[in-house]
């Protein structure tokens, strides 16, 4: 065996000197090294890629037989983000790092240290890319997953990776090609740490917001959203490092810097889409001037109406024996006294509680808010048993076309400004 290995050393030995008497013939004075240097690199690549071709083949050919996304979505996910062509890579320069010694003997001596330097390289470059295809398989595996939450952990986690390994890699790099130490390098960027903060404040930021956002599961990609200091309203497209995409409803993208997630109000009205219920709150304005106590002809025209008919005859019924306790009770004002917005009011609330349309799980509610110098506000608030927008606005409009012209059952005055032109 160990004469085996000295008669191959000896082979490529003598197809080396060979090889250098040759090109030192046919090159330049004084430029034979660089012929060198480029006929070792073009055989080495040479190497290199029939090599990397047939490991290639092997992995994916392997890699083949794990197709099956329920019963190996991990491998899946490698096989996607091609991490086994970053493997056939490294495995490739190894071999080519362990044999261009052996291969290129005694004459060509001089060129050792550059090819080392540059299979090191190619060494660190594959590392990197292989580093990148796995925060790819991770992000892939949780999206197959539908994990939204832990692929918004991921992308934060992966894109801060990315930059620190950009940066880690860029001086390794250097180290490899100059030959250099990393400490020295490490050790002169300690006088600029200040400035790498700063310029990295956003990336920092968006690193923590990611992970408070993933760990809180508050938002996620797809939620619908409200952001009132934009005055923005859509669904979240993409939550990356620095920024986030929505998709507002007029068809346009807003893009905000993502620490705003952590640091803004934001109104996630994903939950409301989920349960199929959405809010209606909307007030009618009233004119004060024609509010009044109803008179006992005009109570007796209102019981007509089903939905309050038996509420006015018990209200009624306790007001007329409340009277016989109370002198001059020929004089309406003493005493308690049905009004027009009052009885308007349990009609509105009986009215919302007997739509189809309605949320009967979800409070219903028909109350006056403060006086404005418009009039008095009677605010709806209730939910609509559909959240989406089309049909939710017809359910809304149909409530209030009902209530506005309702009203006029109770002589009620809706107020309205009129221009005079």
């Amino acid at each position: 065996m160990k004469d085996e290995i000295k008669d191959t050393k000896s082979f490529f030995q003598e197809i080396s000197e060979q090889l250098y008497i040759y090109i030192s013939k046919i090159s330049p004075t004084g430029l034979d090294w660089v012929f060198h240097i480029i006929v070792k690199l073009g055989l080495l690549i040479a190497i290199f890629l029939l090599l990397d071709f047939i490991f290639k083949i092997i992995i994916n050919y392997t890699f083949r037989f794990f197709h099956n996304e329920n019963r190996f979505p991990v491998l899946k996910s490698i096989y996607q983000s091609r991490i086994t062509n970053s493997v056939a890579h490294f495995i490739a320069l190894v071999i080519i790092g362990s044999l261009h010694e052996s291969i290129f003997v005694g004459a060509l001596k001089q060129t050792t240290i550059f090819i080392i330097r540059c299979v090191n390289l190619g060494l660190v470059l594959v590392l990197a890319g292989m580093l990148y295809r796995s925060l790819t398989a991770f992000r892939n595996y949780f999206t197959i997953q539908q994990d939204y939450y832990k692929v918004m952990a991921i992308n934060a986690i992966s894109e801060t990776v990315k930059i620190l390994g950009i940066f880690l890699f860029t001086i390794v790099s250097i180290c490899v090609i100059f030959g250099i130490k990393g400490t020295t390098i490490v050790g002169s960027l300690g006088a600029i740490t200040a400035v790498l903060v700063l310029v990295f404040r956003d990336t920092i930021l968006g690193f923590v917001t990611g992970i408070h956002v993933a760990t809180s599961k508050s938002l996620k990609v797809g939620d619908w959203i409200g952001i009132p200091k934009y005055n923005i309203e859509g669904n979240i497209l993409d939550i990356s490092l620095l920024t986030t995409k929505i998709s507002n409803f007029d068809k346009t993208i807003s893009s905000i810097p993502t620490y705003d997630l952590l640091t803004t109000e934001i109104k996630n009205l994903q939950v409301m889409s989920e349960s199929n219920t959405r809010r209606i709150k909307k007030s009618i304005f009233f004119n004060i001037n024609s509010f009044k106590f109803l008179s006992n002809e005009e109570i007796e025209r209102l019981k007509e109406i089903n939905l309050i008919s038996d509420y006015l005859h018990e209200k009624t019924s306790e007001i007329s024996q409340e009277k016989e306790s109370i002198e001059h009770n020929d004089k309406i004002i003493n005493g308690r006294q049905l009004t027009n917005i009052g009885v308007f009011r349990y009609y509105a609330q009986k009215y919302l509680e007997n739509d189809p349309e309605i949320d009967k799980d979800s409070p219903i509610m028909v109350r006056q808010l403060e006086i404005t110098p418009q009039g008095l506000p009677l605010e709806v608030y209730c939910f609509a048993n559909d959240s989406q927008w089309i049909r939710f606005e017809q359910i809304q409009a149909d409530i209030f076309d009902h209530l506005l012209v309702a009203s006029k059952e109770f002589d009620l005055q809706i107020m309205q400004i009129s221009v005079k032109v």
